[in-house]
C-alpha cells in the first residue's frame, strides 16, 4: 500500500495537483445531449491589481457548486474571464504614465495611451487569472473571455446597434452626474450617497420694482449663478401674490421669474427654491416643464467657468465660500443652518460628483426594466436569500434612463460617426466610410467610450459567441446560477437580466446567489486606509489553498457579511490536519488494493458509521442544494472530526489489533470506504487535500474531480445498532468524565458497574464490552440489574438505560460524590421543566412538526429515567 507524508505540507502537492488537472482536461467539458448542462458564468475581476479576499469568497463559493455538480454527472462550465473596467484602469494606467513620463494623458496621445492600456492588460490579467488557478479554482481556461476581447467586442457593437435601431439608445442633453476628478459621467448606480453635515443658507432675492423680496433656502449657493427661476408651490398660499412676478438674482443681476410647480415641497426651507436647471435634475425636469433657459456655470473640472462672472477660475467650493461672503455683506444672507443630507461621491475615487448638463448617450430603461421585473416576481429567477429581491425591485421600480457615455479613451469606443458637413450621425456595425445621408467622407467618431457595466450586462451570452449561434450558446445557455456580492445587484445582476430577456428572450440564469462581505476580525470592512486587508495569496502560501477555502466557506450563511480571523484560518488549518492523520492511520491499516464494502459481520461499531455516514451524504446534498454551503461544510467538519476520527477510529482499533481476520477485513473495509466518500463529499470544499489523500488510497477512476458523488443508501441505514452504539459511546464519555473528576491516572485500570434496567440493555452493553475495556481504561465491567449489589464508595453517573458506576474505594470523597450528584440532578430537572413546558404548549404540540414534538417526548422519557436513576444513588450513598 501507498503511504502519505508523515506531516501534512500542501506545499508538496498542491501545484502538482493543479498541474495533474489541467493536463488531463477535466475543466473543460464536451458538449454531450446525453448530460444536462450545469453553468456558470465568472463575475469578471478587474484588471486593476490583484484578487483580494471577496474574490477568494466568490470563486471559492462558485467552485463548491461547479465541482459538486461535476461529480454529479452534468456536463459542467465554469466560465472565466476578466473586465476592463474603464475608469479604474484608467486612472491606474494614467498615474503609470505620470510616474514614469511625467506626461498628462493629453501630452501621451490616445493611440500611446492605448498602446500602454493594453499591456497593463496583460500584464494584470495573467496575474488574476494565476491567482485564481492558486485557489483551485476549475474553470474552463480553454474559454477564457476579456470584456473587450474580440467576441464580446462584436456583442457591444451589436447590442449597441440594435437598441439605436429600436429607438432605445439615444443621444441627448440631459443632468448627469460628473466626476469632476475622473473627468467622465457617471450613471445613477454609480453614485454612492453618503450622510453629510453640511448647511442651508436662507438668501433674499429682491422683488422688480418693488421693496419687498422673496427668501430662497438652499444647500450649494455656488450654483445660484445658474438660477433662472425661483419655484413655489401652486397651493401654498404663501406665495400666491408673488407668482409671476420677476426677481432680481443677486450677485448677478440678471431677472428671473417666479413661477409654480408642484414638485415643491412647501415644507422645505422657506416653501421657495430657486431653479438651477443646469445643475440639479428636478429642477432640469422643471426647467424643461417651464420652457427655462440652462445656464451651465461649471466646466468638467468643477471650476466656474464664464458664465460665472467675476467667479470664473474659481472651484465651486472657493466660488461658494466667496459668494456667501458677497451676500452677507450686501445684507442679502438671512440666516445659514445646520443641515444633514444625502451626497452623492464618485464610487472610484469617492470625489463628491456634481450634476451637470451635458449631451450623453442613454439607453431608455422603461421598455427593458418592466421585464426584468416580471420574470423575477413570476419565480423565473430567484434570489438566495430571497430579501434581496427587495433591492432588485426597488431599483427597477424606480429606474431612470442609462447614462452610457464616457469620457474615457479605454473602453468599448461608441460606434457613432458626426457628419462634418451635414450633422448627420451614423452608427454602424461595421466602422463607415462616409456619411449614410449626405456621403460626405468628413466624417469623424465620437471621442467617448461605453460604461463598462454595458459589455458586463452581455457577459452571460457574450462569452459564448453571440451574436453567433454557436454550439456552447445553443448546449450551456441560460446558465444556472449567478454567485455575486449584494454590492453589485443593480450596477450587474439588473443589467445583465434586462440585457438577457431583449437579446436571448430567456432569462440569463436561475439563480443569484448572494454573498456578504469579507470583514475583519472585528467586523469592520477590508480597505487599505485601516490597513486590515488580508492577502489570501500570502493566506494560501502559509497554509494551503484548503484551509483558505474552508475558512471562507465555514458557517457562511448566504447574504450574510463574515469575519475573517486567524482563529479560523487556524481551526481549518487543525481540521486538514485532522484529515491528514487520520487517513494515515487508515492507509497504514489497508494491506491491499480492495475496494468492496464487506457487510456481512459488521460490529456495532461499523454499523454506527455507515449510518452517520449516510445521513451526512443527505445532509451535505439537501444543504448544496438550498446553496446553504456554509452548513454543509460544519456538518462534514463536525462528522470527520468528531464522529470518524475522535470515535470510529478509536472503536476500529480493538478489531485491528485482535487475531480475527475476518473481523479485520470487514472493519478495513468500512473504514476505506467511509473515508473514499467522505473524501469525495469535502472534494469541493478542499480539492488539493482530497485528491491527494484519495489517490494513495484504493480506488477505482483516475481523480476524485470525476468520481461519482455519493448517495444516500438505505441499506447502509443501521438505525437501531447506531443508536445502542451512541448510547454505548456515552458510557465510554461518562467513565472518562469520572476518571477525570477523581484525578485517575490514565494507566491505572478500573473495575466498571454497568448497572441496566432490561434485558435489552444487557445485550446491548454485553456487546459494548469490549469498547469499554480498550476506551474506557476498565479493568473488567460488570452488568447488573440489581441496583442493591453498588458499593457506596463509588463515582457514578447516569446513561440512558441506566447508570455507570466506578467503584474507586479510597480514591473518592463521599460528600463530594453526593454534592455532585445533586448538582447533576439539578440540570435533569431543568430539562425535564423545559420539555414539559414545551409539551404541555397546546400551541407548540399543534404548530410544531410531528418529528419535533416526538423528539421532545423522547427527551423526557430519557431525563426522567435519567432523574429516576441519580435519585435512586443519592438515596444509596446517604444510607
Amino acid at each position: 500500500m501507498k503511504e502519505i507524508a508523515k506531516t501534512y505540507n500542501p506545499k508538496e502537492f498542491e501545484d502538482r495537483i493543479y498541474a495533474f488537472w489541467m493536463e488531463k482536461g477535466y475543466f473543460t467539458p464536451k458538449i454531450d445531449p446525453e448530460k444536462q448542462p450545469f453553468t456558470i458564468v465568472i463575475p469578471p475581476p478587474n484588471i486593476t491589481g490583484q484578487l483580494h479576499m471577496g474574490h477568494a469568497l466568490d470563486n471559492t463559493l462558485q467552485d463548491i457548486l461547479i465541482r459538486w455538480k461535476r461529480m454529479q454527472g452534468y456536463a459542467v462550465l465554469w466560465i472565466p474571464g476578466s473586465d476592463h473596467a474603464s475608469i479604474a484602469t484608467e486612472i491606474k494606467v494614467l498615474d503609470t504614465i505620470r510616474e514614469e513620463t511625467g506626461l498628462t494623458k493629453k501630452e501621451i496621445g490616445r493611440e500611446e495611451f492605448l498602446k500602454r492600456a493594453w499591456a497593463w492588460k496583460d500584464k494584470y490579467e495573467n496575474r488574476i487569472l494565476s491567482q485564481l488557478k492558486k485557489l483551485g479554482s476549475s474553470c474552463d481556461w480553454t474559454r477564457t473571455r476579456f470584456t473587450m476581447d474580440e467576441v464580446c467586442s462584436r456583442a457591444v457593437r451589436e447590442v449597441f446597434v440594435s437598441l439605436y435601431e429600436k429607438g432605445l439608445i439615444y443621444r441627448g442633453d440631459r443632468i448627469i452626474n460628473w466626476c469632476p476628478d475622473c473627468n467622465t459621467a457617471l450613471s445613477d448606480a454609480e453614485v454612492e450617497h453618503k450622510e453629510q453635515k453640511g448647511h442651508l443658507w436662507y438668501i433674499k432675492y429682491p422683488i422688480k420694482g418693488e421693496d419687498g423680496y422673496v427668501v430662497i433656502a438652499t444647500t450649494r449657493p455656488e450654483t445660484m449663478l445658474g438660477d433662472v427661476a425661483v419655484a413655489v408651490n401652486p397651493d401654498d398660499e404663501r406665495y400666491k401674490d408673488v407668482v409671476g412676478k420677476t426677481l432680481i438674482l443677486p450677485l448677478v443681476g440678471r431677472e428671473i421669474p417666479v413661477i409654480a410647480d408642484s414638485y415643491v415641497d412647501p415644507s422645505f426651507g422657506t416653501g421657495a427654491v430657486k431653479v438651477t436647471p443646469a445643475h440639479d435634475p428636478n429642477d432640469f425636469e422643471m426647467g424643461t416643464r417651464h420652457n427655462l433657459p440652462f445656464i451651465n456655470i461649471m466646466n468638467e473640472n468643477a471650476i466656474i467657468n464664464e458664465n460665472g462672472g467675476k467667479y470664473k477660475g474659481l472651484d465651486r467650493y472657493e466660488a461658494r465660500e466667496k459668494i456667501v461672503e458677497d451676500l452677507k455683506n450686501l445684507g442679502l444672507l438671512l440666516k445659514v443652518e445646520d443641515h444633514v443630507h444625502n451626497v452623492g461621491h464618485c464610487y472610484r475615487c469617492d470625489t463628491v460628483v456634481e450634476p451637470l448638463l451635458s449631451k450623453q448617450w442613454f439607453v431608455k430603461m422603461e421598455p427593458l426594466a418592466k421585464p426584468a421585473l416580471e420574470v423575477v416576481k413570476e419565480g423565473k429567477i430567484k434570489f438566495v436569500p430571497e430579501r434581496f429581491e427587495k433591492i432588485y425591485i426597488n431599483w427597477l421600480e424606480n429606474i431612470k434612463d442609462w447614462c452610457i457615455s464616457r469620457q474615457l479613451w479605454w473602453g468599448h469606443r461608441i460606434p457613432a460617426w458626426y457628419c462634418d458637413d451635414c450633422g448627420h450621425i451614423t452608427v454602424s456595425r461595421k466602422d463607415p466610410e462616409k456619411c449614410e445621408a449626405c456621403g460626405s467622407t468628413n466624417i469623424h467618431q465620437d471621442e467617448d467610450v461605453l460604461d463598462t457595466w454595458f459589455s458586463s450586462a452581455l457577459w452571460p451570452f457574450s462569452t459564448m459567441g453571440w451574436p453567433e449561434e454557436t454550439e456552447d450558446l445553443r448546449y450551456f445557455y441560460p446558465t444556472d446560477v449567478l454567485v455575486t456580492g449584494y454590492d453589485i445587484i443593480f450596477f450587474w445582476v439588473a443589467r445583465m437580466i434586462f440585457m438577457s430577456l431583449e437579446f436571448m428572450k430567456e432569462v440569463p440564469f436561475k439563480h443569484v446567489l448572494i454573498h456578504g462581505l469579507v470583514r475583519d476580525a472585528q467586523g469592520r470592512k477590508m480597505s487599505k486606509s485601516l490597513g486590515n486587508g488580508i492577502d489570501p495569496l500570502e493566506v494560501i502560501e502559509k497554509y494551503g489553498a484548503d484551509t483558505l477555502r474552508f475558512t471562507l466557506v465555514i458557517g457562511n450563511a448566504p447574504g450574510n457579511d463574515m469575519r475573517f480571523s486567524q482563529d479560523k484560518v487556524e481551526l481549518s488549518r487543525n481540521f486538514a490536519n485532522k484529515l491528514w492523520n487520520a487517513s494515515r492511520y487508515v492507509l497504514l491499516n489497508l494491506t491491499d488494493n480492495d475496494t468492496n464494502l464487506y457487510t456481512e459481520g459488521l460490529t456495532i461499531a461499523d454499523k454506527w458509521i455507515l449510518t452517520r455516514y449516510n445521513n451526512i451524504v443527505k445532509e451535505v446534498t439537501e444543504n448544496l442544494e438550498k446553496f446553504e454551503l456554509g452548513i454543509a461544510a460544519t456538518k462534514l467538519y463536525d462528522f470527520v472530526w468528531s464522529e470518524f476520527c475522535d470515535w470510529y477510529i478509536e472503536l476500529s482499533k480493538p478489531v485491528l489489533y485482535s487475531d480475527n481476520l475476518e473481523a479485520k477485513k470487514v472493519t478495513k473495509s468500512v473504514l476505506r470506504y467511509v473515508l473514499d466518500n467522505t473524501l469525495r463529499l469535502l472534494h469541493p470544499f478542499m480539492p488539493f487535500i482530497t485528491e491527494e489523500i484519495w489517490q494513495n488510497l484504493p480506488h477505482e477512476g483516475e481523480s476524485i474531480m470525476i468520481a461519482e458523488w455519493p448517495k444516500y443508501k438505505e441499506e447502509l441505514d443501521f438505525t437501531e445498532e447506531a443508536k445502542n452504539a451512541e448510547i454505548i459511546m456515552e458510557a465510554i464519555r461518562t467513565i472518562r468524565n469520572l476518571r477525570a473528576e477523581a484525578n485517575v491516572s490514565p494507566s491505572k485500570k478500573a473495575k466498571v458497574i454497568v448497572t441496566v434496567e432490561n434485558e435489552n440493555y444487557v445485550k446491548m452493553f454485553e456487546v459494548g464490552t469490549n469498547y469499554i475495556m480498550k476506551l474506557a481504561g476498565a479493568s473488567e465491567v460488570v452488568i447488573e440489574t440489581d441496583k442493591s449489589k453498588i458499593p457506596h464508595k463509588a463515582l457514578s453517573g447516569a446513561i440512558e438505560g441506566g447508570l455507570v458506576v466506578l467503584p474507586l474505594e479510597d480514591l473518592i470523597d463521599l460528600e463530594e460524590e453526593i454534592k455532585r450528584l445533586n448538582e447533576e440532578r439539578q440540570k435533569v430537572i431543568s430539562e425535564i421543566e423545559r420539555a414539559q413546558g414545551l409539551l404541555n404548549n397546546e400551541n407548540f404540540v399543534k404548530k410544531a412538526p410531528e418529528k419535533v414534538v416526538s423528539a421532545e417526548r423522547e427527551k423526557l422519557e430519557k431525563y426522567t429515567t435519567m432523574l429516576k436513576n441519580i435519585e435512586e444513588r443519592l438515596k444509596l450513598l446517604k444510607s
